[in-house]
């Protein structure tokens, strides 16, 4: 299948994700690793709290590629244990405190963890987490106050009894948000997870002297790979959580962080933030990442107005092979809509519902291949098989994203949306990210969301405003032709968000269900 190939990384991707922290615990030993609200740790003291934790593990019988299921939220200790885990060979399961227990039985149910970790506030509390999980819990404090006489096996590069942790070995198990099913687990292998890491960081280019502002959460891997992204650099990383957020730009300030990955709800919080500041000095940050769900145009402005000594990098990816591509920062400028161009070392197609690439400017569904893309869905081979396709003849996988787009001639990605935000309405091939875009070009709307025509309810658009809904409409009539105006438009005070900060969609149909309309 001819697709649009990059040239290869400049770093091989061979290698471990704990060799990440014990390289820049070589190189930068008393650099500022990972910060918190309780205090810091430096990449020598990191190691050692991962080394310890290792070492716990091996006490408690863990075994090579078991799991272990961790739910401690932002905090240092997280890194430490995912490290620790990696190392030891096992295999680290990072689920959100958020997560509901009717989503997280079926988590539990499905990656059967040797053991779990929680906090002690933890809002399913410990008692429940054990009857939902069905195996050990350990609190988190009392796994810290276990650790303190443990030191790391001499051998770094071993897990449990010596044996060595191979790069092909599973690292992560990541579950997607489940918003609009049940949770499934992306099979991450280190070797695909260093990869990654490394082509990333050779398009954005963190530096040793960063601070990287971390207010995603972890368990989302737009949050989590900010740790190995600032470890290759020898930055520093900067762990907020969500109930924090109302201080996000004194955190800003007070640590002098310099890059800033974003969602548009997170970008909305800190404009909000700046326009009631009256500091006349500009905050420091040097550059801002989006993913996960693509920044309007308004809000890319805003940013560089508040921030004007950053630019701005769009990328598109997903937990399936972690990032699928990066545009330079500023390169949108250049290249409205773009979300850049294939990883280095990967390839990047638009395939017809056939299978066979389209030309340049055409839309179809995207396509990826590359040592990147992550090993299937755990325990799942069916659905593997559907989306990650070999090859019978080079043997070589091809992941079908379900996320449709086009490249133009220079090979760069514009996204349209999943197959169910395409749909047809009067004949007309329509994408609900159009519609969001055209509402949110009207003043005084701040967010949109729409939900295609179904069985129950017609094209609808749900917006954050003081407009009516019929002045809404109306001027999406002015911009839009007319089979592209939703049937009905609620006004809400802000949008459902998930734990990852997109919009929850789910709980938007749920409205509509259960609305008069």
């Amino acid at each position: 299948m001819d697709m649009t190939a990059a040239p290869s990384p400049p770093r091989a991707a061979s290698g471990t994700v704990h060799a990440l922290l014990e390289t820049a615990a070589a190189t930068w030993p008393n650099a500022w690793a990972v910060r918190d609200r309780t205090g810091a740790w430096t990449y020598r003291q990191l190691a050692g709290h991962a080394g310890a934790f290792a070492a716990w593990l091996d006490e408690r019988g863990v075994r090579r590629g078991e799991r272990v299921l961790v739910r401690v939220g932002s905090r240092r200790e997280f890194a430490a244990m995912l490290f620790g885990t990696v190392r030891h060979g096992a295999v680290f399961v990072p689920v959100n405190p958020a997560m509901r227990p009717f989503h997280l039985t079926t988590v539990a149910g499905d990656c059967d963890p040797a053991l779990v970790i929680a906090r002690a506030d933890d809002p399913a509390t410990l008692p429940g987490l054990r009857e939902v999980t069905g195996r050990p819990v350990h609190e988190l404090d009392a796994v810290w106050r276990g650790m303190e006489a443990l030191r790391p096996p001499p051998d770094t590069a071993t897990g449990r009894e010596g044996a060595p942790v191979s790069p092909d070995d599973l690292a992560l198990l990541i579950y997607t948000s489940g918003s609009t099913a049940a949770p499934k687990a992306v099979m991450c292998p280190h070797t695909a997870i260093c990869f990654a890491a490394r082509a990333i960081a050779s398009r954005l280019r963190y530096r040793a002297d960063d601070v990287v502002l971390t207010a995603l959460p972890l368990t989302f891997d737009y949050g989590l790979y900010q740790i190995f992204l600032a470890a290759l650099a020898g930055a520093e990383a900067v762990l907020t959580e969500p109930d924090h957020h109302i201080g996000l730009l004194a955190t800003v300030r007070e640590h002098g962080v310099t890059v800033v990955p974003v969602v548009p709800s997170l970008a909305e919080i800190l404009l909000r933030l700046a326009g009631r500041e009256r500091s006349a000095a500009a905050p420091p940050v040097r550059l801002f990442t989006n993913t996960g769900a693509a920044l309007t145009s308004p809000l890319i402005a805003g940013l560089r107005r508040a921030f004007p000594g950053a630019a701005v990098a769009p990328m598109f990816g997903i937990t399936e092979c972690k990032r699928i591509t990066v545009l330079e920062p500023d390169g949108d400028l250049a290249k409205p809509g773009s979300v850049g161009t294939a990883l280095p070392g990967t390839d990047v197609a638009v395939l017809d519902d056939a299978g066979q690439p389209l030309p340049a400017g055409r839309t179809g569904q995207i396509a990826v291949r590359g040592p990147h893309v992550m090993r299937g869905y755990w325990r799942a081979p069916e659905l593997t098989a559907a989306r990650f396709r070999t090859d019978p003849l080079t043997g070589e996988v091809t992941l079908h994203t379900g996320d449709f787009g086009h490249l133009d001639e220079d090979g760069h990605l514009y996204f349209h949306g999943r197959r169910d935000d395409l749909f047809k309405r009067r004949g007309v091939l329509t994408g609900a990210l159009e519609i969001e875009a055209a509402a949110l070009d009207i003043d005084g709307v701040t967010a949109a969301a729409v939900l295609p025509p179904g069985p129950d309810a017609d094209l609808t658009l749900f917006a954050v405003t003081e407009l009516t809904p019929e002045r809404v409409l109306g001027s999406l009539g002015e911009r839009l032709e007319g089979s592209k105006v939703p049937a009905d438009c609620r006004v809400l005070p802000a949008l459902p968000l998930t734990p990852n900060g997109k919009t929850d969609k789910q709980r938007l149909r749920q409205m509509l269900g259960t609305s008069p309309r």
